[in-house]
């Protein structure tokens, strides 16, 4: 079944819209902030914090790169009016990186004012290779006005560990996760053993500096080293959080709660969601193969 769901995974493009948006909906909370504010509600009800993100990417324009900032600083007002337990993460190629990179570092520093006033966090998540080094560098200039400000480093570029020896010193709080985009293998690792033990290598090397760190997997063997990290160095619920996609290993999310560490969901919502979805499918060709499945049954 496993070879059907990656084929299934490269005829995504022809399935129909609807038929996506039926399966993707257990990973995206819906087209409206209110669909969002939902589900935060419900996962704080049950102990657990969230990260807001508007989806959209890759702007072409520099119109919707100001729809995207006054997008975030609406989130972020949500968040106070509805006393919520979550704060904020944002993709610079939606808010202008592709088109300029001052222009881009103007639109987060708008963003980032309104969350100093009102002390929420905000998570700069990384893309595809080609933004690496600038999404740094824009995280590195914002961090010396803003300290609510954080970044996310992917354990399959074969750089992050340079990265990581860069950041300890500056104190910066990481997100760090295998990555999902496409990269040649000169740039990222394939392997998932490899993938695997860099996260656990560049994870050691971050907590062991006290670098507070959002431990972002599904993987049940990274969850369960991550917690023999937190023992052995006698680590609290202020050094760290586990994070976790919406809609994704619900047990697993279930377990970490109940074992007493504290756990942040990642919720996107917005009306970008297929290309985002179609990068869910591609990460996991099992829930690809669902879709499949319902095309054979009509069970759709």
């Amino acid at each position: 079944m496993n070879l059907i769901n990656k084929l299934v995974v490269a005829s995504l493009p022809a399935v129909p819209k609807p038929i996506i948006r039926h399966f993707a909906s257990r990973y995206i909370a819906g087209e409206e902030l209110s669909d969002a504010v939902r589900i935060v509600r419900r996962l704080n009800d049950r102990g657990m914090r969230a990260t807001l993100d508007v989806l959209g990417e890759d702007i072409a324009r520099e119109q919707e790169a100001i729809a995207s900032r006054e997008n975030s600083i609406e989130v972020l007002r949500t968040i106070v009016r509805e006393r919520l337990d979550a704060n904020l993460s944002i993709k610079l190629t939606s808010l202008g990186l592709t088109l300029d990179t001052q222009f881009c570092r103007d639109n987060v520093s708008a963003i980032m004012k309104v969350a100093v006033d009102h002390d929420i966090f905000v998570r700069i998540d990384m893309e595809d290779s080609s933004c690496t080094t600038d999404t740094i560098d824009i995280y590195r200039s914002l961090h010396k006005e803003f300290s609510n400000v954080g970044i996310v480093l992917q354990s399959y570029l074969r750089r992050t560990g340079n990265d990581v020896e860069h950041l300890i010193g500056e104190r910066a709080r990481v997100r760090l996760c295998k990555g999902i985009y496409r990269e040649p293998e000169d740039v990222a690792f394939t392997n998932y053993e490899e993938i695997n033990e860099n996260f656990l290598s560049c994870l050691r090397l971050m907590l062991s500096n006290r670098m507070h760190v959002g431990i972002a997997t599904h993987d049940t063997p990274l969850v369960d080293g991550a917690m023999a990290m937190i023992r052995e160095m006698g680590l609290t619920g202020a050094d760290y959080e586990f994070q976790m996609l919406l809609g994704v290993r619900h047990e697993l999310r279930d377990r970490i709660v109940r074992e007493g560490h504290p756990l942040r969901v990642y919720v996107p919502y917005g009306t970008h969601w297929y290309q985002y979805s179609i990068r869910r499918f591609q990460e996991n060709p099992q829930i690809a193969g669902y879709v499949f499945k319902s095309l054979l049954t009509g069970s759709h």
